[in-house]
C-alpha cells in the first residue's frame, strides 16, 4: 500500500470556519486545498481522515466549489484493511470499551458500524451507552465551541456524555474524532477518572 501526505502544503479544510459564520474564510480555504488537492493527484486517490469534521467538509461541502474526491474516515480505511487481511492480528486486548459516536461521524454520514467492527476486531469488549449512534450526545465541541468558554449552566456538555460513558462501566471510551478527544480528555481530567480516553487507532495498534 502507497500512501502519502502534503506535509505543509495542507490547510485547514475550513470547517470551523463555516461553522462558525466565516464563510468568506472557508471559500479561502476550500479555494486553496482544492487546487493544491488536484496538483498532488488526490482526485485520483482515496483520502483518508481522522477527523470527521475534515471528512465531511471534503466529501460534502468541496464538490460545489469543483472539489471532487473520494474520502473515507480512517475507522472505514481499518475496517477494510482488517477484512482484508492486511492489519494482521498476532494479539487482542482485552479492555472494556465504550464508543462515543462523533456528530459528523453518525448523525451527518451515517457511519456507525465501522468502528465498532475495528474495536471488535481487537477484542475488545463493547459496550454501548444509553445515548448511541443516531442519539448519541454530543462531545462539545463541534460548531466552534472547542474554541470558546462554554455559556454558563448546570453542567458542561463534555461532562454529561463523559459520565454517561463510565456508567458504562468501561475501562475505556473510544473515539474517533480529535475534538471529540479534547473535550473527552479534559473532562476525564476534571473528573480525576481512571478511565482511559483513547483513539480506535490506538486500540487497534496495541491489540495487532
Amino acid at each position: 500500500m502507497n500512501a502519502a501526505i502534503l506535509g505543509n502544503d495542507e490547510a485547514c479544510t475550513g470547517d470551523m470556519a463555516r461553522r462558525t459564520g466565516n464563510e468568506y474564510l472557508f471559500n479561502e480555504l476550500a479555494g486553496q486545498n482544492i487546487q493544491t488537492l488536484k496538483d498532488a493527484g488526490a482526485d485520483k486517490k482515496k483520502i483518508v481522515s481522522g477527523c470527521p469534521h475534515c471528512v465531511h467538509t471534503l466529501k460534502n461541502e468541496y464538490p460545489a466549489l469543483g472539489g471532487n474526491f473520494g474520502v473515507s474516515h480512517h475507522s472505514e480505511f481499518l475496517l477494510n484493511l482488517v477484512e482484508k487481511g492486511k492489519l494482521g492480528q498476532e494479539g487482542s486486548t482485552s479492555e472494556k470499551v465504550t464508543f462515543h459516536d462523533p456528530c459528523y461521524l453518525g448523525r451527518q454520514n451515517g457511519v456507525y458500524d465501522a468502528p465498532r467492527e475495528v474495536l471488535k476486531a481487537a477484542g475488545a469488549d463493547v459496550s454501548e451507552m444509553g445515548r448511541a449512534r443516531r442519539e448519541s450526545f454530543c462531545c462539545g465541541g463541534g460548531g466552534g465551541q472547542a474554541w470558546k468558554e462554554e455559556e454558563p449552566g448546570e453542567k458542561a456538555v463534555s461532562d454529561e456524555r463523559y459520565s454517561e460513558a463510565a456508567a458504562t462501566g468501561a475501562e475505556t471510551l473510544a473515539v474517533g474524532c480529535p475534538f471529540c478527544t479534547r473535550m473527552l480528555g479534559d473532562a476525564n481530567d476534571r473528573q480525576n477518572s481512571a478511565m482511559k480516553v483513547r483513539d480506535i487507532a490506538e486500540i487497534l495498534l496495541d491489540a495487532t
